[in-house]
This record gives C-alpha cells, structure tokens and sequence, in this order.
C-alpha cells in the first residue's frame, strides 16, 4: 500500500527518527513561530495551541500547493505550575537543570494534525513524569558541556547522556522525547489514515 506522505512541521531529530521508525513518508518543513511560554497557560493548552500554530503555518505557506496531511508537536517541562521550553542559552540551562534537580517534573506533548479532506485539526496530548537525582554543580557543568541541552524543552534528551540523571520514569517515554508514539499511532488511524492494514 502507497502511503499518503506528510508534511512534518518541526526541524526535530527525534521526531523525524519517530516517522521513520513508523515506516511514513514525510516531508520536513520547519514552521518557525513565536513560542510564547505564558506562565499563566497550563501545559496541555499551551503545547496544543503552539502546535497548532506551526500548522497554520505551514498551511498558509503551502497554499499554492496545499498538502493532504500535516503534522506538528510541541514539548514542554512541567515542574510546580512554572513551564520551561527551549533554553535560549547555557546560562538559562544551568538555571533549569538546577530547578529539576532532586524533583519530578512533567513531560507534555501535544501532537496536532491536520488532514484536508475536513481541513480540520486535531490534536491530542500526552504526559509523562519523570523523576531527577539530585546534581551537582560539577555534573551540571559536565552535562552542559556536551551541548546535548540545545534545543529540547527542559535543556536535556532523554534519550542521550541526561539518563545518567533520571531515577524513575512515568508514562510513556517518547512523550519526552517529542511524539508519544502510541497517541500518534491511534491519531492516524482515528483520523482516517490507512497504513498496517
């Protein structure tokens, strides 16, 4: 079966990995947006509007040439109603990793997905708690030196060196990563596309 191909509106690594491993045919198109990480916005209504955002994006981009499906996700960290994003620089990652040390913290991503036989959007948002060891300033400063803090919510990967710091994991791990693998599996289904029968 010719799977339909989808419009990926995120630069991510990770996310892009996720695709692959789902056997999708995808295409990148990065939407940049204004995330704006209002304090007073809970994590579920925040990811989802942003993802949202890079929809309507991409849709406006491609309007000349309008694609059948698109999809965007958003991360963020949870921790004491205070949401981090993307640090914007080492200073504000060490500043991070230090808020998350010793607590559990919540992972939230929302996946939205556009289809165009209803140009409609759905969305749908997963959590995950994640509990860190306590660090010190010398295993901060080790980790910030491995650049892996660039651009993931939180200033760690999951999935890189950062597991030397986690104790314990609730929920889905590729909530953190970036696309809950088995929200995404059901979205696609639910909303009408067909692949592994």
């Amino acid at each position: 079966m010719n799977l339909e191909p989808i419009i990926l509106a995120s630069g991510s690594s990770r996310r892009q990995d996720f695709f692959k491993l789902l056997g999708l045919p995808f295409n990148v198109m990065p939407a940049v947006i204004d995330e704006d990480l209002s304090a007073s916005k809970d994590p579920e209504k925040l990811t989802c509007e942003i993802a949202g955002k890079k929809i309507e994006k991409v849709i406006h981009d491609m309007r000349n040439r309008p694609p059948k499906w698109v999809c965007a996700a958003d991360t963020v960290i949870s921790l004491d109603e205070k949401i981090f994003g993307k640090p914007q620089n080492r200073d504000e990652a060490a500043v991070t990793l230090n808020e998350l040390s010793d607590k559990q913290h919540r992972a939230v991503t929302s996946i939205a997905l556009y289809r165009a036989s209803d140009k409609k959007i759905a969305y749908k948002s997963a959590s995950c708690s994640v509990s860190f060891a306590k660090l010190s300033k010398g295993e901060i400063e080790w980790y910030l030196d491995t650049n892996e803090w660039q651009g993931v919510a939180g200033a760690y990967r999951l999935q890189g060196l950062a597991s030397c710091f986690i104790t314990k994991i609730e929920g889905c791990p590729s909530t953190v990563v970036g696309l809950p693998l088995r929200e995404f599996y059901v979205m696609l289904r639910n909303n009408g596309y067909h692949f592994g029968g």
